[in-house]
């Protein structure tokens, strides 16, 4: 079910002392059911722990109150085991809601009693002292205490002939006598720490006395068998042996065990040999040699004689172990919508029993158990390997929602289990492992938009920044994926990369850059929503909205006028007028009124409203003889504005803009006028020309347009001049040649550069034109002719005087063209071009 808040006062931490009994109470809880549920459909229960452990349970303490208790088993240990535990407690109610939280546990420490160790901790020791011994030491007491603090050791009673050490040796203080001394002394070991805590044990000392007749063993039998794991005390076998020199008193035999042996001991006095330390048949070296051989000898003084005798130990193996398993939890994933069938984990090969025996060492798997274990089987019991049965949609209504499924599997011995030698407190023991199966999600679906398309209204005037509006888009894959927003294409222009931009996780939608109606009206761009793997777009459409947010421009906005001072009332004065628009109001919103400077209203705008244009006009004539005017010169500033067509009810909430021209105007006195005397001014107007990065285009339209208009200017003043030089030959040749001569002036090309002829209209001379037959006058230095008036001949003489005066002056040219001046080139084509058509068509 979903998962909800149930374990009230959970996550928690509490303490517990070490030691403590079972149903000691560890911690206080409460669960909480949802509003639907009627009950608690699965009671709190501790499903895992961090170190594993079944030290810790759960109890009612009626209604819905509950507490953590101890079990008493294990038994808690500061020392030997871990200081904390961490408790993970699962409740479920009746309306299917989960809670899973945390305990923490931690152990206290308690001060211990010291512990001793050896024989004197399981027995009484008895320690046999042969008489005539010199002082010396007789045993060593051993005593740890479990929070390894120095010890000390002590005797009682005092009174007796013997003393210990403080590292727990105890020396007789004497020599004895058997025939005078008691035979037997009685000590109480006490050690005790520094908070003074202490155990006794109690030591037995026994004088022997000496005699010098060797015993010998009565037991003939050597090999014994006995089970593993038998309890320190247990009797293996009684040694006997006789002594001649006992025969008519008791027996003050010696026994003894040659070689050391950490598995066995013999009772010195009677021969008993007994467990004396955990025999472990699974664990090296027994676990390869099952046997252990010992040499036990037996004596009856010190100094006297002695007889050994060689026994053979065989350990049977026990069913003692149970499975275990590493790791004891398992974590896998699954795909969603995985084929049922898959194999997940196989659990036999992480388990293992360490028993030696075939037959104690064989185990099976059962209980496969948890929320969600439907999906899930054992193949076998005894292969262990777990398989998917159904196949889990994450996105299914029927699925819980569920991600990570929790399972338990038992594993447990095959042949009847033998722990009680090993855990005394059991008689079957389970072995539980816990697999957790995550299902992980599969991007399955494409993030869909909830419109195919958005559109958005937005006025002009609306701050950079600012939303205009927000996308959504679904993901129907559970757990739901991320959705990312972005802009893919269109959201820029000409002027701006980007002018929105929308918010990567909220798909809001906002300006970058100003919106301008009377540039672009509507705006799309394409937006995408994606979950890393799959995407989806939906187109956005920005309308502007137009607001009343340009002013009106007009032209000229200055102007400087002069006026007489008689000039007559009505006049358009100078004809001036003014011309405005506006790129967002109708050329009939706008009205025109003089703000300041005009004194005495001298002068208005005609129309004043209704019109992009308008008139200035003289609306009352000058007064300077009376003094009510004073000023010659007016400024006057002139507003425009675009509201015209508003209503006055509106022009409250109505955006208005306003446009200014400035007007200087000069009032010209008449000569009799007196004049009142003012200050001139002169105004500075001042144009800073400032590079806009949108209008990168501007000068360089500017510059390439200008160089191609040089080159087109340059080439055409190319083929003007070659024209020019193609029209006529020299004008030198023309005066040596007769005027009928005219075909052969090509051959003088080679006698002349250049002349330079200075203009003069006066015409000295006469010729005959030889197409008309018509009289012509002509300029001997220019060439210029027009027809004659009167048609007489020329005379012959008068003809040669011409010619001879047209070749004087024709030498005198050739001498100035011997160095031309390079200030008149286009004079000079003009006059050589004029020198050497002396038969053209005069005009009329």
């Amino acid at each position: 079910g979903k998962r909800t808040q149930l374990l009230k006062g959970l996550p928690a931490t509490s303490t517990v002392e070490e030691n403590s009994a079972a149903g000691v109470s560890v911690y206080n809880f409460n669960v909480t059911v949802s509003p639907l549920a009627s009950g608690v459909a699965v009671l709190p229960t501790i499903i895992n722990s961090n170190p594993l452990t079944e030290a810790f349970d759960i109890e009612s303490k009626g209604g819905l109150e509950f507490r953590v208790i101890t079990t008493g088993n294990p038994v808690l240990d500061y020392e030997t085991m871990p200081k904390s535990f961490d408790l993970q407690i699962f409740v479920e109610d009746t309306a299917g809601r989960t809670d899973l939280n945390i305990l923490t546990v931690q152990v206290k420490d308690k001060n211990e009693h010291p512990v001793f160790r050896g024989n004197v901790a399981i027995q009484t020791v008895t320690i046999y002292v042969l008489e005539r011994t010199p002082p010396g030491r007789i045993y060593q007491a051993d005593a740890v205490d479990p929070e390894n603090v120095k010890l000390k050791y002590s005797l009682l009673p005092t009174t007796v002939p013997f003393s210990i050490t403080k590292s727990g040796a105890i020396f007789s203080t004497k020599e004895f006598d058997y025939e005078k001394d008691p035979h037997c002394y009685f000590l109480n070991i006490t050690v005790t720490d520094p908070d003074g805590l202490n155990s006794t044990e109690t030591v037995n000392i026994n004088i022997i006395n000496i005699n010098d007749e060797r015993p010998y063993f009565t037991t003939k039998q050597r090999i014994y068998r006995i089970p593993e794991e038998q309890s320190p005390g247990t009797i293996v076998a009684n040694i006997t042996a006789k002594d001649p020199d006992d025969e008519d008193s008791p027996s003050r035999l010696f026994y003894s065990i040659q070689s050391s042996d950490r598995h066995f001991s013999i009772n010195p006095a009677t021969g008993a040999l007994q467990v004396t330390g955990r025999i472990d048949r699974d664990a090296l070296p027994l676990r390869l040699h099952p046997n252990i051989s010992l040499t036990v000898r037996v004596e009856d003084g010190l100094n006297s004689g002695h007889d050994t005798h060689e026994i053979t130990i065989m350990i049977d193996d026990v069913n003692d172990n149970p499975p275990e398993c590493n790791p004891s939890d398992f974590r896998k994933e699954v795909n969603e919508n995985t084929t049922p069938g898959i194999f997940l984990v196989d659990l036999r090969n992480y388990c293992k029993d360490i028993d030696v025996d075939p037959s104690n060492n064989q185990f099976s798997f059962t209980g496969l158990s948890g929320f969600g274990s439907n999906n899930f089987a054992l193949e076998s019991t005894v292969s262990g390997r777990i398989v998917m049965t159904g196949s889990i949609d994450l996105e299914n209504t029927a699925n819980p929602g569920v991600e990570v499924y929790s399972l338990t599997v038992r594993v447990q011995d095959t042949a009847h289990p033998n722990y009680s030698s090993k855990y005394p407190l059991y008689t079957s023991f389970d072995n539980i492992i816990y697999i957790y199966i995550r299902i992980k999600p599969v991007n399955e679906f494409s993030p869909v938009f909830r419109n195919l398309s958005y559109v958005f209204s937005v006025s002009e005037i609306t701050k950079v920044g600012s939303s205009i509006g927000r996308v959504h888009a679904i993901d129907k894959d559970w757990p739901p994926n991320v959705i990312t927003y972005s802009i893919v294409a269109g959201a820029g222009n000409r002027d701006y990369t980007n002018i929105f931009w929308i918010s990567p996780t909220k798909g809001d939608v906002r300006i970058l850059a100003r919106l301008d109606y009377e540039t672009t009206q509507k705006h799309i761009f394409i937006i995408q929503a994606s979950d890393q793997e799959k995407s989806t777009t939906a187109s956005v459409t920005v309308n502007v909205l137009e607001v009343n947010d340009e002013e009106p421009v007009c032209s000229p906005n200055f102007f400087s006028l002069q006026i007489p001072v008689d000039l007559a009332v009505g006049t358009n004065i100078n004809g001036f007028r003014i011309e405005c628009h506006d790129r967002d109001s109708d050329p009939r919103s706008f009205r025109y009124f003089i703000n300041e400077g005009n004194e005495n209203s001298h002068f208005i705008f005609s129309p004043s409203a209704g019109s992009n244009t308008s008139h200035l006009i003289l609306a009352s004539r000058f007064d300077y003889e009376s003094g009510l005017d004073t000023n010659w010169i007016y400024s006057l500033r002139v507003h425009i504005t675009d509201d015209n067509l508003v209503s006055a009810r509106d022009k409250t909430t109505h955006l208005i803009k306003t446009g200014t021209v400035t007007l200087s105007i000069r009032v010209i006195p008449n000569p009799t006028t007196a004049t009142t005397t003012t200050p001139g001014f002169t105004v500075v107007t001042k144009r800073e020309n400032l590079y806009s990065p949108s209008a990168w285009y501007v000068p360089f339209v500017i510059t390439a347009g200008s160089l191609l208009l040089l080159g087109l200017l340059g080439h055409l003043g190319l083929l003007l001049l070659a024209r020019l030089r193609t029209r006529g030959p020299p004008a030198g040749r023309a005066r040596r040649t007769a005027l009928i001569n005219a075909p052969e002036k090509k051959k003088a090309k080679k006698d002349v550069v250049m002349t330079m002829t200075k203009i003069n209209t006066v015409f000295d001379g006469e010729a005959r034109d030889p197409v008309t037959g018509r009289m012509y006058e002509f300029n001997t230095r220019s060439g210029a002719r027009r027809w004659k008036k009167s048609s007489e001949p020329l005379q012959p003489m008068l003809a040669m005087q011409v010619m001879s005066s047209a070749t004087e002056n024709s030498g005198q040219e050739v001498h100035r063209a011997e160095a031309p001046s390079k200030k008149e080139p286009s004079e000079n084509k003009k006059e050589l071009t004029a020198a050497t058509k002396p038969a053209a068509k005069p005009q009329q």
